[in-house]
């Protein structure tokens, strides 16, 4: 099977006139998305060419400190994005969204790598940096759909909650048809992908190892992993996202305060 072409500067630049149509339909339908088009190009070249680098830079040094820290700070990054988009203003939801993250990423990639994958080292960059990523950015979205989800919810049906409080019912029993349908929320882009994966879409792991020239029933069983560590790490996301959100909705006596 022959290698992956490789694009240089030149290809890139070709590459940037397909956004240029993009944000010429934009202007053509008057959808007043240009400004977020052209921030968004540059956000993603700048972005994509900068970790290039630095990933680059940690393969060479294969080490586990600054696999660590690149972790720790996609980590974090991930947190602060999924926090801001759950319309609560209790203390402790970041610390409580990185936490959920953490063990939920960690508890996935630990098994995978363990017992599936099983690279020369643990900290090996080129599986734990990519791994993670696709994790991470699933999971974040995992976290702030349910927290949302289940925060709006508990707002939009206060006096219905209450009234459980009021005939004796805990928190946890006056939320859990609100708590339940926020992961199941959560979950449903997971499942869309896993529903037509190979069929309508060719996800991006899958993709990218079939252009890099690997072998595709390898690239497919890659992608059939990713998929369900995905899937693994969302629910448990979810769980523990929704799980805090709701006990900072209420106060030591019961009562919602939200």
């Amino acid at each position: 099977m022959k290698g992956v072409i490789e694009l240089d500067t030149v290809d890139l630049g070709w590459s940037l006139g397909i956004m240029a149509m993009a944000i010429v339909l934009s202007n053509w339908q008057k959808l007043g998305l240009e400004g977020q088009l052209l921030l968004a190009t540059g956000r993603s070249v700048l972005q994509l060419l900068v970790v290039g680098y630095v990933i680059a830079a940690i393969f060479e040094l294969n080490h586990p400190l600054p696999v660590l820290a690149i972790l720790g700070v996609m980590l974090t990054i991930a947190a602060k994005v999924s926090r801001n988009r759950i319309p609560h203003k209790g203390r402790g939801l970041f610390a409580l969204i990185w936490g959920s993250l953490f063990v939920s990423s960690g508890l996935t990639l630990s098994y995978a790598l363990i017992l599936i994958i099983q690279p020369e080292t643990w900290y090996s960059p080129q599986y734990l940096i990519p791994l993670t990523g696709m994790v991470l950015g699933n999971a974040m979205n995992s976290g702030s759909l349910s927290g949302e989800r289940l925060v709006n919810s508990i707002n939009h049906n206060q006096r219905e909650v209450e009234t459980y409080l009021c005939f004796g019912a805990t928190p946890q029993q006056a939320i859990a048809a609100y708590r339940k349908d926020a992961i199941r929320v959560s979950l449903i882009p997971t499942l869309n992908q896993m529903m037509v994966v190979g069929i309508v879409s060719l996800p991006g792991m899958f993709t990218g190892q079939v252009l890099g020239g690997s072998d595709p029933l390898n690239a497919a069983s890659y992608q059939i992993l990713i998929l369900f560590m995905i899937m693994l790490t969302n629910i448990l996301t979810a769980i523990l996202v929704t799980e805090g959100v709701y006990r900072q909705c209420f106060n030591e006596q019961a009562q919602l305060t939200i």
